[in-house]
């Protein structure tokens, strides 16, 4: 008798903690946001970044972080930064597919590295969003992205009217094998033709402001007459225009840059400081990816190719383009 009402007490108490155990995972549901995945029911994000040298990616992270946060069951995993190393990134993407995180987002280094960790991520049916630059595959969730071109396009008719009888530039270009370098190469050039402007100097300075500066000294060292310095980026075009003013040279050549970014060392305040003729904003994405992380959480379908607009900041509207892009309030 005595073990039989041991079995029924051990049935009862087994009882008792299966629905203690069940509320206690309805509990942690019923609190979590709708629509998530992942740890807690959150949504988690996995972005890999190609370096984070770059005013720009740097500007990039920062209103990233801010604007995931706007989603409260959205969670975004430390930014891993490859430093401009394909191997790092490729690693890094694979721990993230490893880590089974709910979103992949990528900003290649390059693209065929890249490519075949986003393929082995879709294959692992994890939503992938490239952002700024592309990969040598169409499996991925969508791109976000500026219009190079286009971009380069506006640089180069910005060139002919700063050069009205026509002149030399020095082309800073971005990683050779990237996308928007070869784009913002193409619609420059494009531009350009039949205006008797000749690019006499072309180098790639990987998107950084030292080696701009480097290249820059060297093309001055040579006494290779420059009238324009069109750079990819504006990084690279106030490292220009600093190594040509240690020369005293600044004052005859006029510099281009593209990014635009309202942070107080940015080309937005180089136009205002008459560093930089022009420059071109260049979003850097992160709001249109976090609302599309939040969509695709949500179990909705997202557009597969968002690109966007850009704007030529000039010292007449320099002030009013960096209050409306200046985000220093948020993103400290």
């Amino acid at each position: 008798m005595k073990r039989v009402m041991n079995n029924k007490a051990s049935a009862a108490l087994a009882g008792v903690c299966l629905v203690a155990l069940l509320a206690g995972c309805a509990s942690k549901t019923e609190t979590g946001d709708s629509g998530g995945k992942g740890s807690g029911g959150q949504f988690v994000i996995g972005y890999s970044q190609s370096n984070n040298a770059e005013p720009y990616r740097q500007q990039l992270n920062k209103q990233l972080e801010y604007y995931v946060k706007q989603h409260k069951n959205l969670k975004l995993l430390p930014i891993t930064d490859a430093k401009q190393d394909n191997a790092t990134q490729v690693s890094q993407v694979q721990s993230f597919i490893q880590q089974k995180v709910d979103l992949l987002i990528v900003s290649p280094n390059e693209p065929a590295p890249l490519t075949p960790p986003v393929e082995q991520a879709c294959k692992a049916h994890i939503p992938v969003i490239i952002l700024d630059r592309t990969v040598n595959t169409d499996c991925y969730t969508a791109f976000i992205g500026g219009d190079n071109l286009e971009i380069g396009r506006k640089a180069g008719e910005a060139a002919v009217k700063a050069l009205p009888d026509g002149g030399n530039v020095g082309e800073l270009r971005g990683t050779l094998s990237d996308q928007p370098q070869i784009e913002r190469d193409k619609g420059f050039r494009d531009a350009i033709k039949g205006h008797h402007i000749t690019i006499v100097e072309a180098r790639e300075a990987k998107w950084t402001r030292p080696n701009a500066i480097k290249v820059m000294n060297q093309w001055l060292a040579r006494g290779t007459k420059i009238d324009l310095v069109y750079s990819h980026n504006d990084d690279m075009a106030i490292g220009a225009y600093g190594a040509a003013a240690g020369a005293h040279k600044a004052q005859s050549i006029k510099f281009l840059g593209i990014d635009g970014l309202a942070i107080p060392d940015g080309g937005i305040r180089a136009v205002q400081q008459g560093h930089l003729l022009s420059t071109f904003v260049y979003p850097t994405g992160a709001e249109e990816a976090a609302d599309a992380a939040y969509a695709l959480s949500q179990g909705k379908k997202i557009e597969k190719k968002q690109t966007l607009g850009t704007e030529q900041v000039t010292k007449s509207n320099a002030g009013d383009v960096y209050d409306r892009y200046d985000m220093s309030g948020k993103t400290g």
